[in-house]
């Protein structure tokens, strides 16, 4: 009797031992389910997000218009203007309260974009040589006759650059419409003489009330005796620059060639970068 009841006690324990164990695992199973679905969900909410923000940058994208030089010439002044363009060359880096600056001449293949004090890092600064893509974001502004993009920001683009070469503008020179086509391009004109300004061959400043260092200014003469007036702006090129010393060694007499920006000032005014004596 005590063999049997023995026996069937045994029974029962192993039974109730397999019951519990099934529990456990009934109890476990559901748990790693929710565990499991747990991350899944957070995996796609991880993906949504990233999804939403690829989405976000590519509609912010597609909302960029950005303008042709036609449609900027066309532009009404104060206008939002966008343009890529090419930096062709820059005037001195400064700060204005705190804030780094600098003045730009850029180009592309069918027109020119003054950037006045665009704000910009000093390592931008140097980052921008000619030939760089920039997309640039302002207004268009007038001064004086000089069409400029002003209050821009810009964004440095790595898909491309530009170098202009020099349009000869010699044969135009005496048409003041026909120059203004060619408004802060990069231009060259051939055969010119100096011509007497101020008693001398070049002043520093407008009137001769400057000095060294400051803005040269040159009258040139066509070959029909017309006169013009050429500038070496100190920002762009000092008097530590080859040009700067050329201009300052003129005669009047010289025959010489110039080349240099299309600058606008009360009428074309350029922003001489090459003088050579012939």
């Amino acid at each position: 009797m005590k063999k049997f009841t023995a026996v069937f006690a045994a029974a029962v324990m192993a039974v109730s031992l397999a019951a519990c164990g099934a529990e456990e695992e009934n109890v476990q199973a559901p748990e790693t389910e929710v565990e499991t679905e747990a991350v899944e969900d957070a995996d796609a909410d991880v993906q949504d997000t990233d999804a939403d923000a690829d989405a976000d940058a590519d509609t912010e994208e597609s909302d960029v218009v950005v303008m042709s030089y036609a449609e900027f010439a066309a532009a009404d002044v104060d206008t939002e203007v966008v343009v890529e363009t090419y930096v062709q060359d820059k005037q001195g880096w400064w700060e204005n309260e705190g804030v780094g600056m600098a003045t730009f001449y850029t180009q592309d293949k069918d027109g020119a974009y003054f950037l006045y004090n665009m704000p910009c890092s000093q390592e931008d600064y140097d980052a921008m040589v000619p030939g760089t893509k920039i997309r640039v974001t302002g207004f268009k502004s007038e001064w004086s006759g000089e069409v400029e993009i002003i209050d821009a920001t810009y964004e440095i683009l790595a898909d491309d650059t530009y170098v202009a070469a020099a349009t000869d503008l010699t044969d135009k020179i005496a048409d003041t419409e026909a120059l203004a086509d060619y408004m802060n391009q990069y231009v060259t004109f051939t055969g010119l003489t100096v011509a007497e300004r101020e008693g001398a061959a070049f002043t520093y400043g407008w009137d001769g009330s400057k000095s060294q260092g400051d803005d040269l200014y040159i009258n040139l003469a066509d070959a029909d005796g017309n006169v013009y007036t050429f500038v070496v702006e100190s920002y762009l090129r000092g008097a530590d620059t080859e040009v700067y010393q050329t201009v300052e060694a003129f005669n009047v007499g010289d025959t010489v060639d110039i080349t240099g920006f299309m600058y606008w000032y009360e009428g074309p005014q350029v922003h001489v970068t090459v003088a050579t004596v012939k």
